[in-house]
């Protein structure tokens, strides 16, 4: 599996590096300074995987680099990196498609698991956002979602979208709820068409902001 980790810091970009290394001896990692020379890493690798990529780039601040990776990689799962992470930027960078959310300041154990979740196909947000978002509350940062009827999930659907709503991969929703993968996999699609969203991200983020309260599980079942 290729990953790219862009980063203007070359000192924090190595440290990174050599903890992912580590860690996932099973990635191909590749490397950027800027959103330049990522754009042309794209271009020499197609088979990407996954890109870690700092917000505060010299030739892309902010959002802009993030948009310009996914309008040329729309299928590559990317992780977003970040010295400061109020919930508005959060919000902003999963809505322009990013599939994670790792604040820098994050110590080696978290960004373990911030990795290794989002490679299995999960979610990751801050430790303190997830707790908000998981509570209904997104603060006042983050714009309000447009009313959204979910009265025509099922409750096995609403046992999925709690899961997802606490970062669960789909192997665990799986053993979980002792479902297929297939099964579960349409109860997502039929969920993010009701949630208007387009990954388990943004999914995540428009229950919390319509503040859906999900009850425990039923029993086990399609």
């Amino acid at each position: 599996m290729k990953t790219l980790l862009v980063d203007t810091h070359a000192l924090y970009r190595e440290g990174l590096a050599l903890l992912i290394t580590q860690s996932f001896p099973e990635l191909e990692l590749l490397q950027a300074g800027d959103i330049a020379d990522a754009l042309t890493q794209l271009e020499r690798h197609p088979d990407l995987d996954l890109l870690l990529l700092d917000l505060d780039l010299p030739d892309a601040e902010g959002m802009r680099g993030l948009v310009q990776i996914r309008a040329r990689a729309p299928e590559v799962a990317i992780i977003v990196l970040s010295g400061d992470a109020p919930s508005g930027a959060v919000f902003a960078a999963i809505e322009a498609g990013a599939a994670g959310f790792i604040p820098k300041s994050s110590p080696a154990g978290v960004m373990r698991e911030a990795l290794r979740r989002v490679l299995d196909g999960g979610v990751y947000l801050p430790p303190p956002l997830a707790r908000r978002t998981a509570a209904g509350d997104t603060g006042p940062e983050a714009a309000p979602a447009p009313a959204t009827d979910l009265t025509h999930l099922t409750p096995r659907q609403c046992d999925v979208l709690r899961l997802l709503i606490e970062g669960k991969t789909n192997k665990l929703i799986c053993r979980e709820l002792e479902l297929s993968e297939s099964t579960v996999k349409t109860h997502l699609a039929s969920i993010f068409r009701r949630l208007g969203a387009t990954s388990r991200t943004q999914a995540v983020v428009a229950a919390a902001r319509m503040g859906l309260q999900l009850g425990p599980a039923v029993s086990a079942g399609s």
